[in-house]
């Protein structure tokens, strides 16, 4: 099992672009004292995939409810725009950051001069690489998201009993996410096994010979529409005279469509005959698509729960008490092994969607066609 992630520091130039901002203050009108006790930034990395959306006005909505100032940006996948952003927020006097990254081994200079201001950084989700100015981590077990994939289809196509053989089309997610290997070790873990003994076959080829060669076949800026490119050319390079793809690793719903997008396009229909697809965060369309049978499952991860992990955490740091984590191995970032707090995900099938998505307050039933 992957236990340690060594990662190399980056060096990245500081840009001037500062994108939409969204600033809070304290909902009960408190004085300048009692904000500056709270004044935190919080960095995402897109409005282009909704989860985002909703981590972010979440974890601002709670701060500015108890009191704190909050400055909310999102930086449209460009990170010498997040570097700009999170500049501006230091300058603002923010004390605490909680930051997304983009790409996770660009901020060591940015994180300097928020280390010179006294100020604690939260990686949020994404592990920041090769600063030791990161002070806390909090995500989901992302091994465990792609061992979750990988175990529904070694389940699902009954390969632990020997079947197959089955057409796989792996794919990765973006090269510059430090999560993205994660996901895929987890599952090729459980999968390139079944490779090597030939239950598994990749048409393409594009199957990496080890985890650490799982940038081969990464998507970069999880992009669907570059995901649906990639299968378009695997289908029409590698599928000819009648042969069909069987299973498509995918890490997550934004790949997901894409693919499916692709295999419509190729003919391919729900039924019985086809491929299982995975996905990861229960996006609405995902969700259409799994009561529909154009995707298989996703791993939910209930970002409400990692939202209130790091309010939290900025109450324990707020209240000089000692911060909660449960894992102080496995995040090595290159400078430190970073003091994290792991949630756990789960799986979401079809029949799941009515209890734990809708009557968890998750999604609306009107979001997903019920």
């Amino acid at each position: 099992m992957l236990k340690k992630i060594l990662t190399g520091a980056a060096v990245a130039a500081l840009a001037v672009t500062l994108g939409a901002c969204s600033s809070t203050r304290p909902a009960d009108g408190g004085d300048a004292g009692g904000s500056a006790e709270c004044n935190v930034g919080i960095a995402m990395p897109t409005r282009s995939l909704e989860r985002w959306i909703n981590d972010g006005e979440q974890l601002q909505k709670k701060l500015a409810d108890a009191g704190c100032t909050v400055d909310l940006q999102y930086a449209d996948n460009k990170t010498d725009q997040q570097i700009s952003q999170i500049q501006n927020q230091i300058s603002g006097g923010a004390k605490i950051l909680v930051i997304a990254a983009i790409d996770g081994s660009t901020l060591g200079p940015v994180l300097q001069e928020a280390k010179a201001q006294n100020a604690t950084v939260i990686a949020y989700d994404r592990l920041i690489n090769g600063s030791e100015n990161v002070d806390y981590y909090a995500t989901f077990d992302n091994y465990k998201v792609g061992t979750l994939q990988g175990q529904f289809i070694e389940e699902q196509l009954g390969l632990a009993d020997g079947a197959g053989p089955f057409n796989l089309e792996p794919f990765a997610g973006s090269p510059d996410d430090n999560n993205a290997k994660f996901f895929f070790a987890g599952a090729w873990d459980v999968l390139q096994p079944y490779v090597e003994k030939g239950q598994l076959v990749v048409p393409s080829g594009k199957a990496p010979a080890n985890d650490d060669a799982w940038a081969s076949i990464g998507i970069q800026g999880w992009a669907s529409d570059k995901a649906q490119a990639e299968m378009d050319n695997r289908l029409s390079s590698f599928y000819g005279d009648g042969k069909k793809v069987n299973v498509v690793l995918s890490p997550n719903d934004s790949l997901a469509i894409g693919i499916e997008a692709s295999l419509k396009s190729a003919g391919y229909t729900a039924g019985a005959d086809y491929p299982i697809i995975t996905g990861q965060d229960a996006d609405k369309a995902n969700v259409k698509a799994i009561l529909e049978g154009l995707q298989a499952m996703t791993v939910w991860k209930d970002t409400r729960a990692l939202g209130d992990r790091v309010f939290t955490m900025i109450e324990e740091i707020r209240n000089g008490e000692e911060v909660e984590v449960n894992d102080t191995e496995t995040y090595d970032n290159g400078k430190k092994v970073v003091p994290s707090y792991l949630l756990t995900p789960e799986v979401v099938v079809k029949d799941d969607v009515q209890s734990k998505l809708i009557d968890s307050g998750f999604l609306k039933a009107s979001d997903v066609g019920l």
